[in-house]
């Protein structure tokens, strides 16, 4: 199978790092050295684990019994992770040079706990770090080999831990022991539910992923859906299982971006896509939507949020979701406010995503040495790693997942009560 280079996380080429000579990768650990150590776990407010150096020595993180142990196995990877510990970590451990003893997602969330920023680097290269870690532009060419990069990786890569519908986005979970399958259906439920959707319906879908809520609409609704989306495999993956179930004259899959949608629709719905928009072009986003509805249309848009506005993980950005962006909810509704829509309904479905990911982690765990197969270690690593730490993010409340609903500002047919959303799911 093919890779794609921008895949590819690097081994460690550098002849040194901070004065460390190429020679000095193990040994004795210098007083400097076990000071920088003690700082750190200070400046993560000595939390329960601990450090285990190269040479097998040891720090206590806390008094307590350590939830798990960070191993460090090389001079340079200390320096590294010390420098830029945001972008570093992922980076050493994707290539093993750092690993975990212990439960990965308990070892980022007791890590995530601390609520510390890292206090030791200098102003000047904390400020160069932002620089040059800045988001790729979700331009139209930038979108599309941003979007490329995640999405294009292989088809049976994401089969192997998804559900049967390519689900790609949280789950809903009304009992928590559902089966993955079944919360992903509650989910495409729920979503229709909130847009009222009925029979008739003409819906435009901005990013549509492997196309399962498009068929869902058109299945179990009677909608006619337009689905928009620039990644090539997930187009041609969602046109040949509309035509294989019968449901092509009622799905129409386009590859192409949504800042391009015309027509009129009664619904605009986007599950998954805002994260890869760009705050830079929420306001486009809202224009799109505001031509695209009726009078009476509808909207919902679903999307990984924030307490408040921080740029994503540079490690995720550079290695998983370049150009990715989760805004608070006060940044999501930037989308809304310039062209008068009035907000229905917001839900934050943290929790969900967070079980969600749980399920992901352990069906990729399962097919983890499939993953080496297909790729390699590192990157096999460093989806492991990006999964784990999306749990902990939703479980420690670092990310949140905001379902928005809403409609024109003067439609008056819009429901007294909530309980269409809880009638029987089709």
């Amino acid at each position: 199978m093919k890779r794609t280079k921008a895949l590819s996380i690097p081994a460690d080429s550098d002849n040194g790092s901070f004065g460390v000579a190429a020679g000095s990768l193990s040994g004795r650990v210098t007083a400097v050295e076990k000071a920088m150590i003690q700082r750190m776990l200070e400046a993560l407010g000595r939390p329960a684990l601990n450090v285990v150096l190269w040479n097998g020595e040891e720090f206590d993180g806390s008094a307590s019994t350590p939830v798990a142990r960070l191993q460090i196995h090389d001079r340079r990877a200390l320096y590294k992770l010390i420098s830029n510990p945001e972008l570093q970590f992922g980076e050493l451990y994707s290539t093993g040079r750092v690993e975990v003893d212990g439960n990965l997602v308990s070892f980022l969330e007791t890590a995530y706990a601390s609520g510390s920023s890292i206090t030791w680097i200098s102003p000047w290269k904390e400020h160069l770090g932002r620089w040059l870690r800045r988001s790729r532009a979700n331009t139209l060419a930038g979108s599309r080999s941003n979007i490329h990069h995640h999405y294009d990786i292989s088809n049976e890569f994401y089969t192997l831990w998804l559900d049967h519908e390519m689900q790609y986005t949280c789950a809903y979970f009304p009992d928590p022991q559902m089966t993955l399958e079944a919360a992903q259906t509650a989910k495409l439920d729920h979503v229709c539910r909130k847009l009222q959707l009925k029979p008739g319906d003409r819906v435009v879908e901005a990013g549509c992923g492997w196309g399962g809520l498009a068929r869902h609409m058109a299945r179990h609704y009677g909608a006619q859906v337009t689905a928009y989306n620039i990644s090539h495999e997930q187009v041609a993956y969602a046109r040949e299982r509309a035509k294989r179930e019968g449901l092509a004259d009622h799905v129409q899959y386009i590859e192409d971006d949504y800042r391009t949608i015309s027509g009129k629709f009664d619904v605009f719905v986007s599950v998954g896509m805002l994260e890869h928009v760009g705050r830079e072009n929420y306001g486009e986003l809202g224009g799109v939507m505001d031509r695209s509805l009726t009078r009476c249309g509808r909207a919902l848009i679903h999307s990984i949020g924030r307490n408040r506005p921080g740029r994503l993980n540079p490690w995720i950005e550079k290695r998983i979701f370049p150009g990715g962006y989760p805004p608070s909810l006060r940044e999501l509704l930037e989308v809304f406010e310039p062209y008068d829509f009035s907000v229905l309904d917001v839900e934050n479905l943290r929790l969900h995503y967070a079980k969600t990911l749980q399920h992901w982690l352990e069906r990729y765990e399962q097919h983890f040495e499939r993953v080496c197969d297909m790729f390699d270690s590192n990157f096999a690593r460093a989806w492991r790693l990006y999964l784990a730490g999306s749990i902990a993010a939703f479980t420690m409340s670092t990310l949140q997942l905001f379902q928005v609903t809403a409609a024109r500002a003067r439609d008056n047919s819009i429901p007294w009560n909530r309980e269409h959303l809880y009638v029987d799911a089709h």
